[in-house]
C-alpha cells in the first residue's frame, strides 16, 4: 500500500481484513502470544501498558523484533512502539465488529522521517501483511482458538528467485499448483497432503496449503529477495493432539531436505 505522509514529516502505511469471528475471538489471535503464534511467528506478548512484546523471525533469536505496549484496550485496540534505523515506529493493531459475524483487523505503522529513505520498506511491509492476513484468515477459519505447534525454517540461495523458486517446489510436485485443488507430494520426497489456498504471482512466488498431512494445519512456503540473494522459506502450522510431536519430527525432515536441496557453499 502506498506510503501517507504529510507535510511535518509523519508517515503511515495500513493494511486490513475482514475476518470471520467474534472482537473477543480475532483479539485472542492477534493480541496473545499462542494467538499470534498460530498463524504468524512464534510470539510472546504481554498484555498491559508498558508489556513487551517479541516476534521471533529465526530460531536463533536473531532476527527478534521488540516492542512496548503503548496503548491496551482491548478487544479494540493496542498500539505497540519499537525503535529502528528509521526511528520509532508505532504499529496499531484495531478490531472493528462488522454484520455477518466478521470483523476488520487493521494494522498501521507510523513513523517519522525527514526523507522517503525507508518508504519502499515501509511499504513491502504492508504488502507482506496482506499475505499474513490470508494465513489469520484461514487459522480463524478452520483452526479458531486453537494453540497448535508451528516451525519455519528459512534457506539462502544465491539464484534468482523464479530459479530459486522452481528448485524448491519441483521435486515437491507443486510447480502447477493451482487454487483450491488438492496436492499430494511424491512418496520419495517431503509428506504433504491438502488443499491449495493460495498461490502468489510469479514476481511474488508463495504458496499455501491446508493440510491433512502431515497434520491439520497450514504450510506456508514462499520466497523473498533480500540483500541480492533469494530467500526460500517454509513454514508449518500444526493443530491436533499430538500437533507438538508431529512438528518436532517433520521440522528435523524439513531441514535434511532443504540441505540436501540447498547446501551450504564452501567457504
Amino acid at each position: 500500500m502506498p506510503v501517507k505522509k504529510d507535510a511535518t514529516g509523519n508517515r503511515s502505511v495500513e493494511a486490513e481484513v475482514d475476518i470471520p469471528g467474534t472482537p473477543e475471538e480475532v483479539w485472542n489471535a492477534i493480541a496473545t502470544g499462542p494467538g499470534i503464534s498460530a498463524w504468524f511467528v512464534p510470539s510472546e506478548l504481554e498484555g498491559r501498558t508498558g508489556g513487551t512484546t517479541v516476534s521471533h523471525f529465526a530460531s536463533d533469536g536473531s532476527m527478534d523484533a521488540v516492542a512496548t505496549i503503548a496503548a491496551w484496550d482491548p478487544p479494540k485496540r493496542f498500539v505497540a512502539k519499537a525503535p529502528g534505523a528509521s526511528g520509532t515506529v508505532a504499529t496499531e493493531w484495531t478490531v472493528e465488529a462488522k454484520s455477518g459475524g466478521l470483523c476488520t483487523v487493521r494494522v498501521v505503522h507510523r513513523w517519522f522521517a525527514s526523507s522517503d529513505d525507508w518508504d519502499d520498506q515501509f511499504e513491502g511491509h504492508s504488502y507482506g501483511w496482506i499475505s499474513f492476513f490470508r494465513l489469520l484468515r484461514l487459522y480463524l477459519t478452520h483452526f479458531p482458538g486453537q494453540h497448535g505447534s508451528a516451525f519455519q525454517l528459512l534457506v539462502p540461495s544465491s539464484e534468482p528467485v523464479a530459479d530459486a523458486w522452481r528448485k524448491l517446489v519441483e521435486p515437491l510436485g507443486l510447480a502447477n499448483a493451482t487454487e483450491q485443488r488438492r496436492v499430494v507430494t511424491p512418496s520419495d520426497t517431503q509428506a504433504l497432503e491438502g488443499v491449495v489456498e493460495r498461490t502468489g504471482p510469479q514476481d511474488h512466488p508463495e504458496l499455501v496449503v491446508r493440510l491433512d498431512q502431515p497434520a491439520p494445519g497450514f504450510a506456508h512456503l514462499f520466497a523473498l529477495p533480500m540483500g541480492g540473494m533469494t530467500f526460500l522459506s517454509v513454514r508449518f502450522f500444526l493443530f491436533g493432539d499430538d500437533a507438538t510431536s508431529i512438528a518436532k519430527r517433520e521440522e528435523s525432515m524439513w531441514r535434511t531436505w532443504l540441505e540436501k536441496h540447498f547446501p551450504t557453499p564452501a567457504q
